[in-house]
């Protein structure tokens, strides 16, 4: 069992920069695969980035790419999103996911987390 709690959303201008954590509690973290999506206003849920459990491999989406960065401290239990470059259409709930694999961007997640909200102003 693994239990997933964000961290730092907010408000933030268009081109500003936030991080946020996801928090995982539970003696498996190491034994999973972790990932962020993501669902704006009135639209479906949507993947973001993916890294792999030993953090050797990383993937993200392509309308992030270049400017989000995931990473894992499995010392923290702690999982990163470094979102750089921010635009008006990355205001999201983001979540926070858990999967056997990077197979865990096209939906199979064992955990989700209860997600934080991103607004980006224009």
């Amino acid at each position: 069992q693994v239990q997933l709690v964000e961290s730092g959303g907010g408000l933030v201008q268009a081109g500003g920069s936030l991080r946020l954590s996801c928090s995982a509690s539970g003696r498996s973290f190491s034994s999973y695969a972790y990932g962020w999506f993501r669902q704006a206003p009135g639209k479906g849920r949507e993947y973001v980035a993916a890294i792999s459990r030993d953090s050797s491999r990383t993937d993200h989406a392509d309308s992030v790419k270049g400017r989000f960065t995931i990473s894992r401290d499995n010392a923290k239990k702690t999982i990163y999103l470094q979102m750089n470059n921010l635009k008006p259409d990355d205001t999201a709930v983001y979540y926070c996911a858990a999967g056997g694999d990077l197979r865990l961007k096209n939906g199979a997640v064992n955990y989700w987390g209860k997600g934080t909200l991103v607004t980006v102003s224009s």
